[in-house]
């Protein structure tokens, strides 16, 4: 399976707490919500092309609780999300949850060397092992060379402090992009690939500035 994360974010790279004021106020995040204003349908379709190729799901432990306590609810057969979330395999990555604590149905924690377990998952055939959500896994992914796809939904507004996809210290990488819209409401969906990172220098050769 190929590894993607798929994240909301602001315009200032945060991707904490999109889809409400209490969803995710930990360090006192207070801006929660910013996702509200500008989601449409041009949004919704894309969201729905890409959980069409899952085959399983990967969350770190708050991601899962909150989706936990939402999605069972949603029961609608019609619903190409709920439908997907609910039956296909979930995995949580957690150092405090136990297999009891898991109660969305077909979820497995994971422990110790979640790592080398998730390169496990990848050897597997199918589709896609997909993140939503869960800005410090993601990170911790990309910091270890195991993102396949990136797909980022950038919102239009920026919110300041809050968790972010890219740490500072993030190893440098490239990126290659596979596919970019814009929504009515101004929401830039990229999907990209990542590739080694390049850089270079301007040169000026006959009057003109060149790369080299």
């Amino acid at each position: 399976m190929k590894l993607s994360v798929n994240l909301f974010l602001t315009l200032d790279g945060v991707a904490q707490g999109p889809g409400g004021r209490e969803e995710d106020t930990s360090g006192k995040f207070d801006r929660g919500g910013w996702v509200v204003p500008y989601f449409d349908e041009a949004g919704g379709a894309f969201v729905s092309r890409y959980f069409a190729e899952a085959e399983a799901f990967l969350y770190g432990r708050l991601t899962y609780q909150i989706m936990a306590a939402h999605w069972p609810l949603v029961t609608d057969p019609a619903d190409p999300v709920a439908g997907r979330l609910n039956t296909y395999p979930k995995y949580v990555v957690s150092s405090t949850l136990t297999d009891a604590d898991a109660s969305w149905a077909n979820s497995t924690v994971l422990r110790g060397d979640f790592l080398a377990a998730i390169r496990d998952l990848k050897k597997q055939p199918g589709g896609e092992l997909q993140v939503h959500g869960c800005a410090q896994l993601a990170r911790t992914l990309h910091e270890a060379g195991l993102i396949d796809v990136y797909r980022l939904m950038i919102f239009p507004v920026t919110v300041g402090d809050g968790k972010r996809l890219f740490s500072p210290d993030a190893p440098p990488t490239g990126f290659r992009t596979v596919s970019a819209e814009t929504t009515p409401t101004g929401v830039s969906l990229l999907t990209l690939e990542p590739v080694p990172f390049a850089a270079g220098d301007f040169e000026v050769i006959d009057g003109e500035s060149r790369a080299r």
